[in-house]
């Protein structure tokens, strides 16, 4: 048997998730349908991958009756210290000078995702499949017919809109042939966590070293069982990959060392780190975020460099403008996986995708490059940033996700 949703979803992670708690209430059936057992959520570890949130993020967490679950589990950025290892050049971004409470927020993924899956707990006219394994899916004149493999069995749903939220290797993306272009930066990042001496006092650093960008963002302190609670820093490392790949298998007191030569000792000395992860660099962009019956969001059409720590933000903007069009649709009893309305997304977010993706290319490659006449113009632009207050607040408006209208809606 088929069942019939006005929605199905691909991808249950943070994205997809956002999207089903933005529209939960709106009267819409929805199913979810996921590869992975996302509802067990497993014991804190200090592991933990993060993500950080733009404070734009925040205020739409906030707007979808979300955000005082994640709250207590965000570590605040209340400042931001950009500079180049061997360069005079700094830019300091502080949340006061700015208004707000915070310039942004990091969580940990299992944590973040938690929070999600506890606001959609009621599942008001919503069904979740995970694990679930997609097969296919066929347009049918107004609606879509979805197959994926679910505990064991073949199922089948019929929808009004099909929405892509199954990541950079998206099997809907493909399979609606839609074309994407592919940029390979030939870099890798290193991602773990560790614990310096100091207390990071919610400061991201930003550095730019002679391998690539590196970044130390807050983390909330971790207490092993009996032991006092311990600071923590999210690191993200990006460098050439044959570099990364010899940097990961060193024993944690060589990576430190050489971590703290980049890093200096701002937060002390670097006591412990965690598991290395690493991950090859690409930008992917889809040449269209829509075709018939189809919606593209987050990594699926998009996928970044992490310098500037925008990839889930955009994604999380995408997912709340096509919930936006999607209940004012629903509320004039309009198609809401018409032309009409597929076009309308595209087209609002077009302008956002084209500004984050270029600025995050420009800055991937600018902090790159060593040539001396480079580094003193980015180390003069640094200095020029941080004493003229006009700059410093486009800066950070940038950094916060606030240049733009901001999607979303009240529940």
């Amino acid at each position: 048997m088929q069942e019939e949703y006005d929605i199905v979803v691909i991808g249950g992670g943070l994205v997809g998730a956002s999207f089903a708690c933005a529209l939960q209430r709106q009267g819409l059936r929805i199913a979810v349908v996921e590869q992975f057992d996302l509802l067990k959520t497993g014991h804190a570890c200090y592991d933990d991958r993060s993500v950080a949130l733009a404070y734009g993020t925040r205020v739409l967490f906030e707007l979808i009756g979300v955000w005082e679950r994640i709250a207590p589990e965000a570590a605040p950025i209340e400042k931001i210290h950009v500079s180049e290892q061997g360069g005079f050049g700094v830019t300091r971004l502080d949340h006061a000078q700015q208004g707000v409470e915070a310039l942004g927020y990091v969580i940990e993924n299992r944590l973040l995702g938690a929070a999600l899956y506890r606001h959609l707990d009621d599942r008001l006219q919503m069904d979740f499949f995970m694990p679930a394994e997609l097969s296919g899916f066929r347009r049918e004149n107004d609606r879509v017919s979805v197959h994926f493999v679910h505990q064991g069995r073949e199922c089948a749903a019929s929808a009004r809109l099909l929405v892509a939220a199954d990541g950079a290797q998206s099997r809907v993306r493909d399979w609606a042939s839609l074309r994407t272009t592919t940029k390979d930066y030939g870099q890798s990042a290193i991602v773990c966590n560790l614990t310096p001496e100091y207390p990071h006092e919610s400061v991201a650093y930003e550095r730019f070293t002679g391998s690539g960008p590196l970044a130390f963002l807050p983390l909330t302190d971790f207490a092993e069982a009996g032991q006092p609670a311990a600071p923590r820093c999210a690191v993200v490392w990006n460098m050439p990959h044959a570099q990364a790949q010899q940097m990961s298998v060193l024993d944690e007191g060589a990576f430190l060392q050489a971590l703290q030569e980049r890093i200096g000792y701002r937060l002390g000395r670097l006591l412990h780190r965690g598991k290395v992860n690493v991950y090859p660099l690409h930008l992917v962009k889809a040449e269209t975020t829509v075709s018939p019956r189809v919606a593209l969001i987050g990594n699926a059409a998009h996928t970044l460099h992490p310098v500037a720590g925008q990839g889930f933000n955009l994604g999380m903007r995408d997912a709340m403008a096509l919930a936006e069009l999607i209940a004012t649709a629903a509320g004039r009893g309009e198609d809401i996986g018409g032309e009409a309305l597929l076009q309308a997304y595209a087209q609002s977010r077009r302008q956002d995708h084209r500004r984050v993706i270029r600025v995050t290319d420009i800055l991937a490659q600018l902090f790159t490059f060593q040539w001396p006449p480079l580094r003193l113009a980015r180390n003069l632009g640094m200095l020029v940033t941080d004493t003229l207050p006009g700059c410093k607040t486009l800066l950070a408006r940038s950094a916060m996700g606030l240049d733009g209208r901001l999607p979303g809606f009240r529940q």
